[in-house]
């Protein structure tokens, strides 16, 4: 009786791995579109210059500096100019080929400095806070050159403002949580 019984684990294991690659199919382009039309209100639009902190990604401008964006409608690029008001450095909005927002968790170097005090400092090596980053990537036709620069923001909406008012000013569309520019 016990030789009877043998293929039914066997059968088992086959219906068990038949239903699991018969459930995993490709997405339809239905889903994906049903997923991003949610109605969304977009932000307020950005001020017409904002706090900023430039933090690199400009050939010829490596080093750090505190300043504001601001948005040069007369001449259609976005400018960051530093404390004295002084323009640093642009980028016109026909380069610019796509932008998002990023966030990163950071330890304050205060946090860092306390953590390493022995028993006193372990709670302070669990504190972070978030940085909010704007991301251009350009391609400049005019002088060939390319990248991905960011600034630094204050708080997430901003970010989100000033996000939207770019990409509405240098015709990028959505793709989930970036903006890009279609080619032509």
């Amino acid at each position: 009786m016990r030789k009877g019984l043998w293929f039914v684990p066997g059968i088992a294991i086959a219906v068990t791995v038949a239903g699991s690659t018969l459930a995993q199919r490709p997405r339809t382009m239905t889903q994906d579109k049903a997923a991003t039309t949610t109605n969304v209100p977009p932000p307020p639009p950005a001020p017409q210059t904002v706090k900023a902190k430039y933090e690199g990604g400009v050939f010829g401008y490596n080093k750090k500096m505190e300043g504001t964006l601001n948005f040069d409608e007369a001449n259609r690029r976005l400018v960051f100019k530093d404390d004295k008001q002084k323009e640093i450095l642009f980028v016109p909005y026909n380069a610019i080929t796509g932008a998002y927002g990023d966030t990163h968790a950071v330890r304050p170097s205060a946090a860092t400095i306390a953590s390493n005090i022995p028993y006193v400092g372990f709670p302070a090596g669990f504190i972070k806070t978030k940085v909010r980053y704007l991301a251009v990537q350009y391609d400049d036709p005019d002088s060939k050159v390319s990248g991905v620069t960011s600034f630094r923001l204050e708080n997430k909406d901003l970010l989100d403002s000033v996000l939207n008012t770019l990409a509405g000013k240098a015709g990028l569309n959505r793709r989930g949580n970036v903006f890009v520019k279609k080619k032509e």
